[in-house]
């Protein structure tokens, strides 16, 4: 059987594309497990189809034996610190995950490259690269990167290096920027799995601002279908949007998500609450994602209800799955700066 490597292959994307490529592939998982990892996400995956090595992406003797040894067909790399209220509180983590730990994949791969050339990269980042755009704009690929947050600026970084190692050493790359993922298995730092398990306990939903900052919203599903397209069809050293082309407000999410409990029958006392913006908060992303549609044919398959259904469907579910997390680790407000 043919071996696919996924880094962060514990947290969020990386798990559900665990869970899509394991019943074609043997996956080698590498991850370090900080806070947001979890083991119980890859609940229900056949145990012969997998394999966990934990080790930090950095240690670059490691990651360079794993490939000498497995051989992948395809490297993704999803290992990354993603959480920007954290980057926000320490960058140092952001520098050395995001930059240095793409630096050292791209290390091994350019020496295993020179024994075998049966392999490819593909980089998983974000549209926050691209900063803060105008009402009815939307990022193209080649758009100049305008980060504003430690942890975009440390994503574009590593979009650099990918970049420089395709043009310097022709080694077999791609990157892929995406907008806001959500779904089953989101470490609840994050705003929708936040509100939808605010809403399940009864607790008020804490939003930014006035809450019209605008995000692109993405079910993982759709994400992981689109990089599985690029694994096969991509060509080296390009870029690739991936977006659904919805577009909603902080505060928009948050009335559809009471809307859709309400119409689940599902009772709540939640109300919205408007807490203190998070400093330099970008007030638009989003994507023009028409070349991943027009080259590869890639199409979205939910819409933003049907896939928020889903979601909250799996939390209200799975609520052991959160008991397992220490809260301490999600429920602590992070990015203030103190004046």
């Amino acid at each position: 059987m043919k071996n696919i490597i996924i880094t962060g292959g514990l947290g969020f994307i990386g798990s559900n594309l665990v869970r899509k490529l394991s019943k074609h592939f043997f996956i080698d998982i590498v991850d370090k497990k900080t806070y947001s990892a979890n083991s119980n996400n890859l609940a229900g995956i056949d145990k012969k189809r997998y394999k966990l090595h934990k080790f930090d992406i950095q240690n670059q003797k490691k990651f360079y034996q794993l490939l000498a040894k497995k051989k992948p067909k395809c490297i993704f790399n999803l290992a990354a610190e993603t959480h920007v209220d954290r980057s926000i509180d320490r960058p140092v983590s952001f520098i050395n995950s995001n930059i240095l730990g793409t630096f050292s994949i791209l290390e091994s791969l350019r020496k295993y490259y020179k024994k075998n050339k049966k392999i490819k990269l593909i980089h998983i980042s974000t549209d926050e690269v691209y900063g803060d755009i105008k009402k009815n704009s939307f990022s193209k690929e080649l758009d100049a990167y305008k980060p504003s947050s430690p942890y975009s600026a440390s994503k574009a970084s590593s979009d650099h290096l990918v970049k420089a190692y395709f043009i310097t050493y022709k080694l077999p790359v791609i990157i892929t920027n995406c907008c806001n993922n959500y779904g089953p298995r989101q470490f609840p730092e994050k705003l929708i799995p936040k509100l939808i398990i605010n809403i399940i306990t009864n607790k008020n939903l804490p939003i930014y601002g006035n809450g019209k900052n605008e995000r692109e919203w993405i079910y993982v599903d759709d994400h992981n279908d689109a990089l599985i397209k690029i694994f096969k069809k991509g060509k080296f050293g390009e870029t690739y949007n991936i977006g659904s082309g919805k577009v909603l407000n902080n505060l928009e999410i948050a009335r559809l998500l009471l809307k859709l409990f309400k119409k689940n029958k599902i009772n709540t006392k939640s109300k919205i609450n408007f807490v203190k913006d998070r400093p330099g908060h970008d007030k638009r992303y989003a994507l023009n994602s028409n070349k991943l549609k027009s080259k590869l044919k890639w199409k979205i398959k939910y819409n933003i209800e049907d896939g928020l259904n889903k979601t909250i469907k799996w939390y209200y579910k799975n609520t052991d799955w959160l008991e397992k997390i220490n809260q301490k680790k999600y429920l602590k407000r992070l990015g203030l700066i103190n004046d």
